[in-house]
């Protein structure tokens, strides 16, 4: 890995942990868990080429499954993060097995097929989604030194959950394995003449973006202490892929930085104006047309373009002694 990219995580890095000192904890706590999120779904557009439309089912499965846990047993919350998480992954074994057998946009409509109906039981089952009124007053018990009560300990807690979730996903995309992924993108019929598997490969893809986009919706039940309905809604994965595209996909950073600008655009937004939407769809449609690789890629792309550039031949200080050349004959010009 290059000393740029080094520095650059370390940056990154260093910023995260000084982000609840420069804005709300809250809404740092909502930049993790989104970015987090962007990043999983990255994992299967970005990478794998495929535009899911459902995403929003495994981040709302895990909220609930987490909120449930908590509400109902003593469990502390590093367990119900973890069968949140569980809950994700099961439900993408038979949504990625059905999903994948299909490509371009029929797989869109069927993820998002399978989306509507996790969002329909959801309004059906109250018990144990609250309906219309969610799932409000999640019980948040200490975990020895750490107290979720305090808005630094609990954002410090979601920043070590979401590094190994960016860690797992750096591991997979930097492998062979994301290798197989980008051919299987780029041509899959190539990729599968030189012995790879397109479905194999694409619904392991599926299983780890579903356990992450999982986690993270654990993590955004455990931050904000109740879960709405909204969290299954197909607007969610909406969310998810314009926070992706304008940060930039097939980047592990993009994700993260198009969690903040949306973010962060509408937080500034909220206390301006009621058009926030329609500010933010202006951005993203500005950004879409006139950096199309998104913020972070389109950085990466001038920087490759200025790395590549030929440089200009350069003129030695001192001309090696040689014979002169006569000067070139003046052509005769003959006047009639």
């Amino acid at each position: 890995m290059s000393t740029r990219r080094w520095l650059v995580r370390a940056g990154v890095a260093l910023l995260l942990i000084v982000l609840p000192r420069l804005i709300y904890p809250i809404l740092a706590v909502d930049i993790l868990s989104w970015g987090l999120f962007a990043l999983a779904f990255d994992m299967v557009f970005g990478y794998a080429g495929l535009l899911s439309f459902g995403h929003a089912m495994f981040w709302g499965t895990s909220a609930y499954i987490t909120a449930n846990v908590l509400l109902h047993t003593g469990l502390p919350v590093p367990v119900a993060l973890l069968l949140g998480t569980v809950a994700a992954l099961v439900l993408a074994l038979p949504t990625g097995y059905l999903s994948i057998r299909s490509a371009g946009i029929y797989f869109s409509m069927v993820t998002l097929a399978f989306a509507q109906m996790i969002d329909f039981i959801a309004r059906q089952a109250d018990q144990y989604t609250g309906g219309d009124n969610g799932l409000p007053g999640i019980p948040l018990r200490a975990f020895g030194p750490i107290h979720f009560d305090n808005a630094f300990h609990l954002y410090y807690f979601t920043l070590v959950i979401a590094a190994l979730g960016y860690l797992i996903a750096a591991r997979a995309v930097e492998s062979p394995f994301g290798q197989a992924l980008r051919a299987i993108r780029d041509n899959r019929t190539r990729a599968q003449s030189v012995g790879y598997n397109p479905r194999v490969q694409m619904m392991v893809a599926f299983v780890i973006s579903a356990g992450l986009s999982g986690l993270a919706g654990g993590l955004q039940a455990i931050g904000h202490g109740v879960v709405s309905l909204d969290v299954v809604h197909w607007t969610t994965s909406g969310i998810v892929v314009m926070m992706s595209l304008l940060g930039g996909t097939g980047t592990l950073l993009g994700p993260l930085v198009g969690a903040a600008l949306v973010l962060l655009l509408r937080d500034a937004l909220a206390s301006s104006t009621a058009a926030t939407g329609v500010v933010t769809g202006a951005v993203f449609a500005a950004t879409v047309l006139f950096f199309r690789r998104g913020v972070v890629g389109t950085l990466l792309e001038l920087d490759f373009r200025r790395r590549r550039a030929p440089a200009a031949p350069s003129v030695p200080a001192h001309q090696p002694a040689g014979p002169k050349q006569a000067p070139a004959a003046k052509p005769e010009v003959r006047v009639p």
